[in-house]
């Protein structure tokens, strides 16, 4: 009987060696889990929290982070809102850098870098991007001028200058006489409309 029960219990359960794991939904669940915590090594204070409680100690753990690694190829790169998070990845496959994220200090450093990269990034891009202004050029030493030639006196009665008439503005040669544009400078010129109904 005891031999009876042991074939009916193989029966029923397949081989392993012919089975193949198949997601259910096709390996979404799991993408959306890795990007999420990939996303997660973006924040140095999370590193922190890894680094206290021992995480790095453990060498499946370190494992994990070398496979995550695949992340950092272009197309799954398209998926990454934090990009920092490439940069700790990288990071953390140096065992010095996961051991100095395990005091405060180190979290509060990279912290710190972390804002000033942002605070800063846009400034230090357009710098690169903006085209810079040509350099000026440099001016020639001066030529000696040649010798002057004295200018003849001109007689007073040629010259006519009068000093009540004001020079004509270059304006004034632009906008014709009759033109709307000279009739709204006419309006505008004067003393708000409003003001002179109030004062008469």
């Amino acid at each position: 009987m005891a031999s009876g029960t042991e074939s009916d219990e193989t029966a029923d359960t397949p081989p392993l060696t012919n089975t193949i794991y198949k997601d259910p939904d096709d390996g979404r669940q799991r993408f959306l889990l890795e990007l999420e915590f990939v996303q997660c090594l973006a924040n140095p204070t999370y590193i922190h929290y890894l680094a206290q409680n021992r995480y790095f100690e453990d060498e499946a753990f370190i494992g994990y982070l070398k496979y995550l690694q695949y992340w950092q190829r272009p197309e799954y790169t398209k998926f990454i809102m934090y990009p920092h998070c490439l940069f700790f990845l990288e990071q953390l496959q140096n065992a010095n850098f996961r051991n100095a994220m395990a005091h405060p200090a180190n979290k509060e450093l990279a912290h710190r870098q972390q804002f000033y990269f942002w605070k800063n990034y846009r400034n230090n891009r357009l710098k690169h991007i903006l085209p810079r202004p040509l350099p000026e050029p440099v001016a020639a030493p001066p030529t000696p001028a040649p010798p002057q030639q004295p200018v003849p006196p001109v007689a007073a009665t040629t010259v006519s200058v009068t000093a009540n008439a004001p020079a004509p503005s270059p304006m004034q040669y632009a906008v014709p006489p009759g033109s709307a544009l000279a009739k709204n400078e006419a309006r505008n010129s004067g003393v708000d409309r409003r003001k002179r109904k109030k004062e008469g």
